[in-house]
């Protein structure tokens, strides 16, 4: 049931901005006034389903509920630090990179290769995160 509502909620949210759009005045402002309804929109979906989640809606069994603890917590913690942290990174060395590597192409179209080497490289740290954060997921 918690479901459908979300579901019914989340399209709402998607064609009433549209209709705010298509059915409106043909003005200049009616980009600007679709643009805030769907903010409000998405921010009034992101309510409705917290409120929907943090609710007893899904309360789990008692079995489960006894096997969930603080190891499994910590665990999907440290799988969400991995991720983050690791593209954080990658985000950093490859601004540095890239615009390195775009400036010495411009200057000689031969180290085309030496710096996409270094460019995927740098992006290569996000992917070690994931796969980190992949192996973290499968012990809980």
């Amino acid at each position: 049931m918690a479901v459908k509502i979300i579901a019914f909620v989340l399209m709402l949210s998607i064609v009433i901005p549209f209709g705010v759009y298509f059915l409106g005045k043909k003005t200049k402002k009616r980009g600007s006034t679709a643009l805030v309804t769907n903010i409000t929109a998405f921010f009034a979906t992101l309510a409705v389903s917290t409120v929907i989640m943090f609710s007893n809606a899904f309360a789990a069994p008692a079995e489960e509920a006894a096997g969930a603890g603080l190891a499994t917590g910590l665990g999907f913690l440290a799988a969400a630090l991995v991720t983050g942290l690791s593209t954080i990174g990658a985000g950093i060395a490859v601004a540095a990179s890239a615009s390195t590597a775009l400036g010495a192409i411009s200057e000689d179209p031969k180290l085309m290769g030496k710096s996409l080497i270094f460019v995927a490289l740098a992006e290569g740290i996000a992917l070690y995160g994931l796969l980190v954060s992949f192996s973290i997921l499968a012990r809980i």
